[in-house]
């Protein structure tokens, strides 16, 4: 039954997407308080009003082998998601990063005369270039939120995006302006007072296997410190027992990875959205990268940047460290993090770099409100 209110679908594929996705219905929602959104994301997007028809964590798989092993999953969700897309007929149909799945259902959107936003772009100036070419073709509005991809989209392909702000800065800002009651308690249940490490090693099973047995090692060189795991919202804490168990000084925090984040001295972190928003809250960090040995030897050959963290590639050289696959070891992480905790030197560098990587991504509006405007804007055309 159509009510005459418009409607939005939206397709986030992890835990950062959701959490953009989040503020972009909440936005959408504030322009058009009646919109009727549904979509795929997870609780964020779910809590700020959007129908969720599936939860990002049955979507998640990495790594060029993981997704061949996973193929029949992968393409039985693609058919499910076009047919829930053409059954509720949206007005506008959104799309949050996640682009091995997204790139698929725009190309198909674009064949059912659909209109398609796209807010963040897949990371084609990395790798698989020649999507762009398919992407402008699929694709109504391109809204980026790292400002040099406005500038390579329209001088290497004559297209004019929309470079909308980073979404993390509003996050990030307004976690600052409400501050933390966060408490560490050991598995006593006693308050702990020493400084504290962060780990943050990613939200997919198969990431953290590979790297929190690596960083936990790590933890026996300080014992002056607390090393602090930020679990994944869509994990349980009994998967992350099998590898803390051995460790005592090391806990788990749920849900508050922000909240850990304004209390640490330091971080070993995962790369990708984590390493920003590590920046942002000005914590020095060491960037973790492991995978599957013949995922690593595949993408070291179609990768075409120099660096894999987003804090490096916005600022265009080495802010902070990069230890990938096999020089993500103990000795090297040992060598890295004491440099960090220890070196004047360092923690001044890093904190002048962090201040002008946020200044560059800071615009005089909220990159969530700019989107939901425009995808707004495009659907009453």
């Amino acid at each position: 039954m159509n009510t005459g209110y418009r409607r939005y679908y939206i397709i986030a594929g992890e835990a950062s997407g959701d959490l953009h996705g989040g503020n972009l219905v909440a936005a959408l929602k504030k322009i058009e308080p009646h919109a009727q959104i549904r979509g795929w994301g997870g609780d964020k997007m779910q809590q700020a009003g959007m129908e969720l028809v599936k939860h990002y964590r049955d979507l998640a798989f990495m790594g060029f082998i993981e997704v061949v092993k996973n193929l029949r999953t992968i393409l039985r969700n693609l058919k499910q998601c076009k047919q829930d897309i053409l059954s509720f007929k949206p007005d506008v149909l959104v799309l949050i990063d996640y682009p091995g799945f997204n790139l698929r259902i725009a190309k198909w959107a674009k064949q059912q005369n659909l209109k398609v936003v796209y807010y963040i772009s897949p990371q084609v100036w990395a790798w698989k270039e020649n999507r762009v070419k398919m992407m402008k073709q699929c694709i109504d509005k391109m809204l980026v939120i790292l400002p040099f991809e406005k500038e390579y989209y329209l001088h290497k392909w004559n297209w004019d995006v929309t470079y909308v702000g980073h979404p993390l800065i509003e996050e990030v800002t307004k976690k600052q302006q409400a501050g933390t009651d966060l408490i560490i308690r050991n598995r006593q249940g006693e308050v702990n007072q020493k400084p504290i490490v962060a780990l943050l090693p990613g939200s997919r099973k198969q990431e953290i296997e590979k790297k929190l047995p690596v960083m936990l090692e790590v933890s026996k060189t300080f014992p002056d410190y607390q090393f602090v795991v930020a679990q994944a919202p869509s994990l349980d804490t009994s998967f992350y027992d099998t590898f803390t168990a051995p460790y005592p000084n090391i806990s788990l925090v749920q849900n508050r990875t922000y909240d850990l984040l304004m209390q640490s001295k330091a971080a070993l972190v995962t790369s990708g959205t984590a390493t920003l928003e590590t920046a942002l809250f000005g914590v020095p960090e060491v960037v973790c990268y492991k995978g599957s040995e013949i995922s690593y030897q595949i993408a070291k050959r179609v990768i075409s940047i120099q660096y894999i963290s987003l804090v490096n590639l916005i600022m265009n050289k080495e802010v902070v460290k990069e230890l990938i696959q096999r020089d993500m070891n103990v000795p090297n992480l040992i060598k890295e993090l004491h440099l960090l905790l220890h070196d004047e030197t360092k923690q001044k560098q890093i904190q002048e770099d962090y201040s002008r990587l946020r200044a560059l991504l800071t615009t005089n509006s909220i990159a969530s409100e700019n989107a939901a405007a425009i995808i707004s804007e495009l659907a009453a055309q």
